[in-house]
């Protein structure tokens, strides 16, 4: 292996290519950009053939930290993230994106890929918070209503970067005394997150992953800045999130296969009532994200069949994540309207967009001959093996809800391409994509068609492949039952859209998220707050003042005072003895003060 591959880590590349995009004119900084993540996808490749191991290792506060960790995990994260950036920047080109906007985007891709080849907890903190402040840059760059949203973003992965911190100060500590102290935070040396840590370390993730309750960052943040960042931001940070929740829990856990099904259920229930295309796909992030968990779960009954599930769905998310925002970012981008039903008949005019619309519909809502559709059916295929156990919430409702989920996903869809492509009069009439936005929408589009036709392509790049493809088990995701299954999926999703149309357009004036209670009651708290704070302080400044105007005035009117308490003397001193009584009464009260 070529050391040059294993002394270059990607993200320092990419960071410099950030730099290029500003100082170069905007061709060649692109062009810059796209050589950066086009190497970062190579490299990757490259080193699967026996360039794995941990790579430019020191110390960092008397612990051992890994710069560049490569294995079967991160080499995987770093294929996909490579070439979706590379075709992202192509997009970004193509929709004259702005050249900060490119900037911040290769800023955010370099604080991910830190994160994916991270060593160690440390290395993988410091680039998880970099990654958090980089995408809020990227959202605030394009002003307006972005910039709110911006700060609100900011608050939930700055509270979750700490509480994962905190989780990793609580791991390191409960480490001490069963491996070396220099060794307690390398991944090499543990098995995941300790025992001890494991809540803090669930919400810390969970926030980046959009937990239900944590997610309401999700469709608030991603429909508001430029459609080419959106395109970005839609598939790094929550990917990279069950990337690292399986570093927390690499043997699973049911609880997180359980919540990864209810958040399956509810991401394409919101979505469904969704009319900004945006805020649509972004609830689906949430969906999307529920499977990957429920396979990372399932580790703890089905074992690596159930992670490479999770992991292969995790892959084929950001291609084809990806490519339903360029997607609908093409249409806001001609249109310049963001509501699906000021839309329709656009597929007369725009027929370029609107098959690779339906080729990453046909992924995300897991059609057969797209890659969606083999590794839902694996991760699905996991949730059956559960019907041998006896479950707390009782037998077979995991299946039910990624089923249940998986029809609200193709009513979701059918309903945006039904609004934006063929609903209404068609009194819209945009140009097409533009050559570079549809390369970057080729690019993806067509990995989601190859790897869901070649899909031992698919597999051979998840972990744990000699075991999916040895003799002892054996793979076929195009049997009948599989077809069968997804036949019904398809026809439940079809009929429930044309036959609920009119409730959920109901639904949607009248249902709200959390975010309606959560967003006003944190801003009224906040407010309460600040006001108590602001007037206790004056309250005691007030005080202080009222108690110095009064020794102050005790100090020149000594005998008044003393008339006042009722003692009638006479009092004549110099101002030698003043000074010193004064002094000494100021002594004993600090000399009580201290004691105290």
């Amino acid at each position: 292996m070529n050391p040059v591959l294993t002394s270059v880590p990607p993200y320092v590349l990419l960071a410099v290519a950030a730099l290029a995009v500003l100082a170069l004119p905007r061709r060649s900084g692109h062009a810059a950009a796209a050589l950066a993540t086009a190497f970062t996808f190579v490299q990757a490749v490259l080193l699967g053939d026996g360039g794995t191991g941990a790579h430019l290792a020191t110390q960092f506060l008397g612990f051992d930290v890994v710069w560049f960790n490569v294995d079967q995990f991160s080499l995987l994260m770093g294929v996909v993230v490579g070439f979706l950036a590379t075709a992202a920047v192509l997009y970004a080109y193509g929709t004259e994106a702005p050249t900060w906007v490119t900037a911040f985007a290769l800023i955010y891709v370099s604080s991910t890929v830190g994160t994916i080849y991270a060593g160690d907890w440390l290395t993988l903190i410091f680039f998880w918070e970099l990654m958090a402040v980089t995408s809020t840059l990227l959202v605030w760059q394009y002003g307006g209503a972005a910039v709110r949203a911006g700060y609100r973003y900011a608050l939930f992965h700055g509270i979750g970067g700490t509480v994962l911190l905190g989780a990793v100060v609580v791991h390191g500590a409960a480490m001490l005394g069963s491996v070396p102290a220099a060794e307690i935070f390398l991944f090499s040396s543990t098995t995941g997150i300790d025992a001890s840590a494991t809540l803090l370390a669930a919400i810390g993730i969970g926030v980046n992953c959009g937990f239900i309750f944590l997610h309401t960052w999700l469709p608030d943040t991603y429909p508001r800045p430029h459609v080419a960042a959106s395109v970005f931001l839609s598939v790094f940070t929550t990917k990279t999130a069950v990337y690292v929740m399986y570093r927390a829990f690499p043997e699973g856990g049911m609880w997180l296969a359980y919540l990864g099904g209810f958040m399956a259920v509810y991401g394409a229930f919101f979505a469904l009532l969704q009319y900004d295309p945006r805020r649509l796909l972004s609830y689906h992030i949430q969906a999307q994200v529920g499977y990957m968990l429920a396979g990372l779960g399932l580790a703890t009954y089905v074992g690596e069949f159930a992670v490479t599930g999770g992991f292969a769905h995790l892959f084929n998310n950001v291609l084809y994540k990806s490519l339903l925002f360029m997607a609908v970012g093409v249409v806001i981008y001609r249109t310049d309207v963001e509501d699906i039903r000021d839309m329709g008949g656009l597929w007369r005019v725009m027929p370029v967009t609107f098959l690779v619309y339906l080729v990453g519909a046909a992924s995300i809502t897991a059609v057969p001959g797209f890659n969606g559709f083999i590794s839902k059916g694996m991760v699905i295929d996991s949730a059956h093996e559960v019907h041998n156990f006896e479950l707390l919430f009782g037998e077979g409702l995991l299946w039910w809800l990624l089923i249940l989920g998986g029809v609200g996903t193709f009513m979701s869809f059918i309903k945006l391409g039904y609004y934006v492509f063929f609903h209404g009069s068609a009194t819209l009439s945009p140009k097409d994509a533009t050559a570079f936005q549809t390369a970057g929408m080729v690019l993806a589009g067509g990995a989601c068609v190859f790897f869901g036709v070649f899909y031992y392509q698919l597999i051979e790049l998840m972990p744990f492949t000699e075991i999916i493809l040895g003799e002892e088990f054996y793979f076929n995701p195009y049997s009948a039952s599989h077809l069968t299954e997804s036949a019904w999926l398809m026809g439940a999703g079809f009929v429930g859209f044309f036959a609920l149309k009119r409730p959920l357009g109901w639904l949607a004036h009248h249902m709200r998220d959390v975010d309606a209670v959560t967003y006003p009651a944190a801003f009224y708290l906040a407010r309460g707050s600040i006001w108590g704070v602001t007037e206790l302080w004056a309250a005691v400044d007030r005080w202080v003042m009222h108690a110095i105007a009064t020794v102050e005035w005790i100090g020149m009117h000594p005998r008044e005072t003393l008339g006042r308490a009722g003692v009638d003397v006479e009092i004549r001193t110099g101002i030698g003895r003043s000074v010193l009584f004064l002094t000494l009464a100021a002594g004993i009260a600090l000399f009580v003060f201290v004691l105290g």
